[in-house]
């Protein structure tokens, strides 16, 4: 199997999973919006989006919990939940994507994505309303996480890195993490995980670009 990535937060989150899981997958850095590039990737992907998983045969899986599953499933890893746990870990994915994880993807497309690329100055409407979403998510995800290391069961899961998938982008996003000291701790442990802290170890994976340094000093 091959996996096409970029170091952008969902690809990002594919290559963790399969470093994780020491899936058996060649890794290539991809950049289907380039100039030139879009019909190569276009049948792999009609969204020509990362991550994009090709499968022994040539049939190609995209989206990233879609491919954790087919990884986790490959490497007959309880790492994607299934039994009796799989419910669990499907209602922090559901959640994650339309509360914590929607509030930190709302900030860091203003203060990250567009600063970036160059895609237009930041909202502060929007980030404001994501901030607003980031607090409440995060004070009930706060108080989850105070009783329990992990989202679902005594150990690590697909369920933490999905809802994990853009803090490793908080130096743009800026996000208060520290104020919700459970989540803090949680995030810490996933940290200490290999995969998790560094999933570009050794690979060919060009750096995003920076955000312009004026971007950053103008919204302190």
């Amino acid at each position: 199997m091959k996996l096409y990535f970029s170091r952008n937060p969902n690809p990002r989150l594919a290559v963790a999973v399969a470093r994780y899981l020491d899936a058996k997958v060649d890794f290539e850095f991809a950049s289907p919006f380039a100039r030139g590039q879009a019909e190569k990737y276009r049948p792999l992907n009609p969204n020509l989006s990362l991550p994009i998983l090709v499968e022994d045969g040539g049939k190609s899986l995209w989206e990233a919990d879609a491919i954790a599953c087919r990884l986790s499933r490959s490497a007959h890893s309880n790492f994607w939940r299934t039994g009796d746990d799989e419910p669990e870990m499907i209602r922090w994915l559901s959640w994650g994507k339309e509360h914590f994880a929607f509030a930190c993807d709302t900030v860091h497309f203003e203060r990250g994505t567009k600063q970036r690329y160059g895609i237009g100055p930041i909202d502060q409407e929007r980030v404001e309303e994501g901030l607003r979403h980031f607090r409440a998510a995060a004070a009930i995800l706060d108080a989850v996480l105070f009783e329990r290391q992990w989202l679902v069961g005594n150990s690590v899961s697909y369920a933490d890195f999905r809802m994990a998938t853009f803090l490793p982008f908080n130096d743009a996003a800026r996000l208060p993490l520290d104020d919700y000291s459970s989540v803090s701790c949680w995030y810490r442990r996933l940290g200490e995980i290999d995969a998790w802290r560094d999933p570009f170890g050794g690979l060919d994976a060009p750096e995003l670009p920076p955000v312009p340094r004026t971007a950053v000093a103008g919204q302190r």
